[in-house]
């Protein structure tokens, strides 16, 4: 036997910090979980279809961007404050926080226009900001990815727009798990004191660059041997009940309630 086997292996590794590996296994965690969220399926608590969602969500949005009295913003801030009330807990705090964060973004952009004297202009961005996103965020934690994409095709949306739409959020998952399991295999490979993390990381991105290319000929070559010639077509018929009749009723006084402001 060769006397090497025989000696012992005192080698103890250096201890190394993994915050930057840690920081993008998160990250990408939670990007994940964010979109494996939205492929759940959910049961509306009104039972409100996507389709109404979305007009009204467009149509408050036109409306807010479009108005220059602050009274009609405030209303629509209230409005939109006890519409998230009626969320859940965990949708709630989706909502607050993608609306807080665009809010305050915002309101720090502006905030050299208050001492400039428009102090009045600049509320009134920040709540039309505020209420926007959170009208958007409310129609996306609410609606799955498919409903909205049907709904898109019900408005005539081009279909390579709605095709690419589609692609994206399912190989957002798809390259997601990928790139996280890479990471997972960087730290448990990652022996001893590595100063150079960044470019270890590096490599990662260039295999998921490689793989998302070999996915994207294996997938155009399904689609082709299928004979997809990049028509979407839509089976499923929304139907209209009680609370959604009450949503439109509700859109149309919101409507009314803008051109009253208005005039003032």
């Amino acid at each position: 036997m060769p006397e090497w086997l025989l000696k012992k292996d005192n080698y103890t590794p250096l201890k190394d910090k993994n915050s930057f590996i840690d920081k993008s296994i998160l990250s990408i965690f939670n990007v994940l979980a964010m979109f494996r969220q939205q492929t759940k399926i959910r049961n509306s608590k009104f039972g409100i279809n996507p389709l109404t969602k979305l007009i009204s969500t467009l149509i408050l949005i036109i409306f807010v961007s479009l108005s220059r009295n602050f009274h009609f913003i405030v209303i629509t801030t209230v409005f939109m404050l006890v519409l998230i009330n009626l969320l859940s807990i965990k949708e709630i705090k989706y909502v607050v926080k993608a609306s807080m964060a665009a809010a305050i973004f915002t309101f720090i952009i502006l905030l050299p226009a208050i001492f400039l004297g428009y102090s009045n202009n600049t509320l009134m961005i920040t709540l039309k900001v505020l209420v926007s996103v959170a009208s958007v965020s409310i129609l996306t934690c609410t609606t799955q990815w498919n409903e909205l994409i049907i709904t898109l095709k019900i408005f005539r949306i081009p279909d390579i727009f709605i095709l690419v739409l589609d692609i994206t959020i399912k190989y957002i998952i798809i390259l997601g798990e990928f790139s996280l399991n890479m990471v997972y295999a960087l730290k448990l490979r990652s022996v001893g004191k590595n100063n150079n993390k960044s470019t270890a990381l590096s490599g990662v991105v260039g295999t998921m660059f490689i793989k998302s290319k070999d996915m994207a000929e294996e997938m155009y070559g399904a689609m082709e041997s299928r004979g997809f010639t990049g028509t979407y077509k839509v089976y499923t018929k929304f139907k209209f009940k009680l609370f959604d009749y009450i949503c439109f009723i509700l859109t149309i006084i919101f409507v009314l309630t803008y051109f009253y402001f208005d005039r003032l």
